[in-house]
């Protein structure tokens, strides 16, 4: 009965661990809102971080409906084309941008004039 169980229980985690991976897109979509909200006016980013934790609370929220969400797209979608989704960010829109570490020209914490959005 032991080993039922524990064959059960890794089975379980390995379906539920399909659901940790995925586009992520509705916490990508919370975190495109506070990177525009940034660019647009900083100091109600910042209060919206602390002393209001609206953007824990945001992305705590999407998380659990990423649960789902990414389950659907990994296992009904995805793992069966061995071809993963993508998220398309919004175009940043000021003066001064830094790109993502995982960009080949960008550098850690180099800021760079103009929003063109490349």
């Amino acid at each position: 009965m032991r080993k039922i169980a524990i064959a059960l229980g890794l089975g379980l985690a390995l379906v539920l661990g399909g659901c940790l991976a995925g586009p992520h897109q509705l916490r990508r979509t919370v975190d495109d809102f506070d990177q525009k909200l940034y660019v647009d006016s900083p100091i109600i980013d910042g209060i919206l971080w602390f002393p209001i934790p609206a953007f824990y609370i945001g992305y705590w929220g999407a998380s659990i409906g990423d649960f789902f969400l990414d389950g659907y797209h990994f296992w009904i979608e995805d793992v069966w084309a061995n071809e993963g989704k993508g998220f398309k960010h919004i175009d940043p829109q000021g003066s001064k941008i830094v790109y993502s570490l995982m960009r080949d020209e960008s550098k850690f914490a180099q800021v760079s004039e103009g929003g063109e959005g490349e």
